[in-house]
């Protein structure tokens, strides 16, 4: 495959399946540089929460460029429409400092990933907690029939309304119009190579379970107790789900330490098959994805260096 015939190269993957080692192994080889997507990595001292592990950017003592990592203080809003804008400002740079350098991004969040992919016109629209707090205890049901009461079109796809925070952003955007002119990001869609981490549910779930556990003896609740300690109130920190709302449920004392161990893993193991899901329908919606065993090529690639050092 030659690469040189892409604008970019997309790693993705569900959380767990090895997509940044895989990333910084082929950066290395092609010279270049790795353009996070992931939604919570963008956020300062949210280190081990959100599995940074800033380490596998350094292969053979070589540091792996990389970027849209701790660009932004917790609680500052970060969306899909500033995501587009910083992805282009570091694709256009990297790209500038050598021509034939192809770009790699890295996540899985698949929106953000889909919104570069495809070249989303997107809306710059504000927060509106006020609109928020109000809407926060309704359900999915009564969110659409809000949305109905708008002249509603959908900005990508409806999946987009799959989720109460989505069809709460859906009514959020839709009101704001209302009032007020936006401005659009115009991109075009960027032709990528894409791959796809390919690992089955059981090793999945084992992977996740196990990195679990090492985060947690690593220091993850204290890191969050930290946060509690210093900047932020628990409703703040449970707004960025997964370890931050699990654990912030822990040390307020909603939660005993089994029990949030084992709505976390829960939970972790249903964020992993939305992350399939979204990228299954990305296939079905024309994204060639090639699915390779990632595992087994790390694998195989510390094996060589072994039988080569």
């Amino acid at each position: 495959m030659k690469f040189q015939e892409y604008e970019l190269i997309t790693i993705l993957g569900p959380t767990a399946s090895g997509k940044t080692l895989f990333a910084v192994h082929l950066a290395n080889e092609l010279n270049s540089e790795i353009i996070s997507a992931d939604s919570r990595q963008v956020y300062c001292e949210m280190n081990i929460g959100t599995g940074k592990d800033l380490n596998n950017y350094i292969i053979e003592g070589k540091s792996i460029p990389y970027h849209l990592i701790d660009i932004c203080k917790i609680g500052e809003f970060y969306n899909v429409f500033r995501f587009q804008h910083d992805f282009h400002k570091s694709f256009d740079q990297i790209k500038k400092k050598k021509k034939k350098k192809i770009p790699i991004l890295c996540g899985g969040t698949g929106l953000y990933i889909e919104s570069v992919l495809k070249g989303y016109k997107l809306l710059n629209v504000p927060r509106n907690s006020i609109l928020r707090s109000n809407l926060k205890d309704k359900n999915i049901n009564e969110l659409k029939q809000i949305l109905k009461s708008y002249t509603y079109k959908k900005l990508h796809n409806k999946t987009d309304i799959n989720s109460i925070q989505r069809a709460i952003r859906a009514i959020e955007i839709e009101t704001y119009n209302l009032e007020h002119h936006t401005h659009q990001n115009n991109y075009n869609p960027i032709k990528s190579f894409i791959i796809g981490s390919k690992i089955d549910p059981v090793s999945r779930r084992n992977k996740i379970n196990i990195r679990l556990k090492k985060r947690l003896k690593k220091g993850m609740i204290e890191e969050v107790k930290h946060l509690l300690d210093t900047k932020f109130s628990p409703e703040q920190l449970i707004y960025y789900g997964l370890e931050y709302k699990y654990i912030t449920f822990y040390l307020i004392g909603k939660l005993s330490y089994s029990d949030m161990l084992y709505q976390l893993e829960t939970a972790i193991h249903q964020f992993a098959k939305r992350q399939m899901t979204w990228f299954r329908r990305m296939e079905r919606i024309g994204f060639k994805i090639h699915w390779i065993d990632i595992q087994e090529i790390l694998q195989l690639s510390k094996i060589f260096n072994q039988i080569h050092s």
